[in-house]
């Protein structure tokens, strides 16, 4: 890949055909705010027939980002390329912007990562989507915002995949010295985690193995504690794999990792599950014994 293109401009490294052939709406307000409107965009599998509802993936972003950053995250090539990605690979992806500025707005913005699968799932026969057959997909910073799917357990979250995540906010010193020990337990997915994980939703997790040591550390947590408590979980290491390595490694790894992430979501959303009910995909019966 050009070293030379912004990070803002570079897509992710694996395609699929199709990707420019998918449906996008693009703009949609979801809330407002002081004065601010919060917008997604929502990409479709092409020509549905009327009345068809497919799964769908929410892509939560990271940060702290400065309010002021244009273009905004979901504009970003990554999470139009990520929405194109999914659309072309049958289900409707989402990708939104949330006011994640600073650590001190992590309530602020998990309200608005709540608003937004509440518009989606409110409208979703606008978008053809199955409302009750959501993947959550963080990267990054945005990690955070799945302890509430962990701690809560909703039966519309069919599975949650986490890429170079920030898993335990407590590995940060930044966020350490900005925020009270309450909002690093609450907004710390490992946290979340119970000796009940394995009734939860499927996890899937990507690690970079020359990321940020803050990154690794709270993710090889999160596994220990994710194992500990019998969470079905897949596991992904990058061993050469930047913060960021689906728009920075363009090698094979990189590519095996997004398209077997592909397999595991659509795997999980279209199955037969819900929290609680065991497996997700059920085993054909064996033959009877001699």
């Amino acid at each position: 890949m050009n070293k030379e293109v912004p990070l803002h401009e570079r897509r992710v490294v694996y395609q699929i055909p199709g990707m420019d052939n998918v449906e996008v709406r693009r703009d949609l307000i979801y809330k407002r705010v002081e004065g601010t409107e919060l917008k997604m965009d929502v990409y479709t599998p092409p020509d549905l027939p009327n009345g068809t509802r497919v799964p769908g993936v929410l892509f939560i972003h990271g940060g702290p980002i400065p309010s002021d950053f244009r273009p905004q995250l979901k504009d970003w090539g990554q999470y139009v390329s990520y929405g194109e990605l999914v659309a072309a690979s049958g289900l409707v992806g989402v990708t939104f912007n949330h006011r994640y500025h600073d650590f001190a707005q992590l309530d602020q913005s998990a309200s608005d990562v709540a608003a937004a699968i509440r518009y989606v799932r409110d409208h979703a026969e606008l978008f053809n989507l199955d409302s009750d057959r959501l993947c959550l997909w963080a990267i990054s910073g945005g990690g955070l915002f799945l302890s509430f799917a962990l701690r809560d357990k909703p039966t519309f979250v069919r599975c949650i995949v986490a890429y170079y995540a920030l898993l335990d906010l407590r590995q940060s010193k930044e966020a350490s010295a900005a925020v009270s020990k309450e909002a690093l337990r609450k907004f710390s997915p490992v946290s979340c985690l119970s000796h009940s994980a394995s009734a939860g939703a499927p996890i899937f997790i990507a690690r970079a193995g020359l990321d940020y040591p803050e990154f690794k550390q709270s993710i090889d947590l999160f596994l220990r504690e994710a194992l500990a408590a019998n969470a079905v979980l897949d596991f992904a290491n990058h061993h050469q794999g930047q913060h960021g390595f689906d728009l920075l490694n363009d090698d094979p790894r990189s590519r095996w990792i997004i398209a077997r992430t592909i397999e595991f979501v659509k795997a999980h959303v279209s199955a037969g599950w819900r929290p609680g009910q065991g497996a997700a995909i059920r085993p054909r019966k064996s033959a009877k014994r001699a």
